[in-house]
């Protein structure tokens, strides 16, 4: 049977394509490959948001080389923001690329998935295929007994903001909304599938309008929430400038949604969100959150920080640090600012090395008290999370995932077993130990429906021994 092999970097966005092209290809007849040395298309995802990302990227498409010289026969598609930004130059850099596909361009990659079908009838592996040595990388996409749980819909492409700092409207262009019928019959149909969370993905996604109606982001999510068969509603990746106190409202009116929200604040200084572009201040942005305090107190907030961004200063750097501080955010993801071609705050002066990683170190230092106190609190309670599978780390474990995104890894019970707890995917795990980057505890019920209370699951042979 062809197969297809997908690997993705960057945000939940290439996440969601991914899925796109994966679907369209078993639509077409292939089987999605868990290695690369087991397909017959290798897709690249890329993204071009920072430095390391773009040179991951590339040095992954060479890698793939590798497979081409061993088997002529193999096809490298290239998708993905990085394919959008470098498609006039990306055949020079990676001659060995078989099709460059941009952003936009994703309905063309799965017809040309389609008419390759046939060429791959007769393909039989050979051992030489296998000399492909291990550089990272994880397949996406892949079909399993949980993967059907979890679903992306896209709601919204491109961004019209024009962050100094950001590629995105450049590779992904200016807004583009889907209208509101079309996606919520998507979401019909993953929950046909049996997903039992849904995310739904945009650019800026809380900018969202309806383009026949006008009707706003909340209004979407009321009208997901209220589909039967959805368990758990979340979204990704919002704007602070967007968020309304009639929007927040509409949130607090749904049970089902997540109680955690991602409000990107990228620096704490005043004169760096002028810079950046972020088109709000800091007390702007902490109104938002105060709202967000007042409508919705038991939600987590998570972040996005930029360190180093150019004309950063010691006093700039210190307003970050201060709301750090303060414990206002459950996590955050912090970055160095790496310079992005064509962007204007490539062309500026930018702060020193030294100065960027030191600070860096410091930010991450303090938001990890934070995120790791933020977790602790959970040690003692028992947490409804829904199971995501067998631990990466340790196939004797399963990973799971609280509605506040948190990480819960707890040891497979005595009765385990893929297509029970694919049936009853709910979980309540009793927290006991926290770390950083997540907890660990012990699963001691399971339901089939985020509402069940559960029935009680056997406590796994270690801790009988122990007790």
């Amino acid at each position: 049977m062809a197969s297809v092999y997908i690997e993705t970097f960057g945000c939940q966005m290439n996440e969601a394509d991914s899925q796109y092209v994966a679907d369209r290809a078993t639509a077409a007849g292939y089987s999605i490959a868990t290695r690369p040395e087991d397909a017959n298309v290798l897709v690249v995802n890329t993204c071009t948001v920072r430095d390391n990302a773009e040179r991951r990227a590339y040095g992954r498409i060479n890698h793939f080389n590798v497979l081409k010289e061993a088997d002529p026969g193999v096809r490298l598609v290239v998708t993905g923001c990085l394919a959008e930004q470098d498609r006039d130059r990306m055949q020079k850099l990676a001659p060995h690329v078989d099709a460059v596909f941009g952003t936009s361009e994703l309905v063309q990659l799965g017809d040309t998935l389609t008419s390759w079908r046939e060429d791959f009838e007769d393909t039989e592996f050979t051992q030489e295929r296998a000399l492909l040595l291990p550089l990272g990388g994880a397949a996406d996409a892949v079909t399993d007994a949980f993967s059907h749980l979890r679903a992306f819909v896209t709601v919204q492409r491109g961004c019209s903001y024009y962050c100094t700092f950001c590629i995105v409207p450049h590779v992904r262009g200016r807004f583009d909304h889907r209208p509101a019928r079309e996606i919520v019959e998507e979401v019909r149909e993953k929950l046909a599938s049996g997903a039992r969370e849904v995310m739904l993905v945009g650019q800026t996604v809380n900018a969202w309008r309806d383009p026949i109606s006008g009707a706003d982001f909340g209004d979407l999510c009321r009208e997901v929430a209220a589909l039967d068969g959805l368990e758990r509603l979340t979204f990704i990746s919002p704007h602070p400038k967007d968020f309304t106190e009639k929007m927040i409202a509409d949130f607090a009116a749904l049970p089902a949604l997540n109680p955690r929200v991602h409000l990107p604040l990228q620096s704490g200084s005043d004169a760096m969100l002028r810079r950046m572009n972020r088109k709000y201040t800091r007390a702007q942005f902490d109104e938002k959150v105060a709202l967000f305090h007042r409508h919705l107190p038991d939600w987590a907030i998570t972040t996005d920080i930029i360190v180093g961004f150019p004309g950063e200063t010691d006093d700039d750097f210190e307003a970050t640090m201060g709301l750090v501080r303060s414990g206002v955010f459950a996590n955050a993801f912090t970055f160095m600012y790496s310079i992005r071609r064509g962007t204007p705050a490539a062309r500026w002066e930018q702060v020193d090395e030294i100065v960027k990683k030191a600070r860096y170190a410091r930010l991450y230092d303090a938001q990890n008290t934070v995120t790791r106190a933020y977790h602790d609190r959970k040690i003692g309670s028992t947490v409804r999370a829904l199971v995501v599978g067998p631990s990466k780390k340790d196939a004797t474990k399963l990973t799971t995932k609280t509605s506040d995104n948190v990480t819960a890894i707890a040891p497979m019970p005595p009765d385990y077993d893929e297509a029970l707890y694919a049936r009853e995917p709910w979980l309540d795990v009793r927290i006991e130990t926290a770390h950083v980057w997540g907890c660990t505890g012990t699963i001691v019920r399971r339901a089939a429906h985020a509402g069940e209370p559960g029935a009680a699951v056997a406590a796994p042979l270690i801790d009988l021994i122990a007790t």
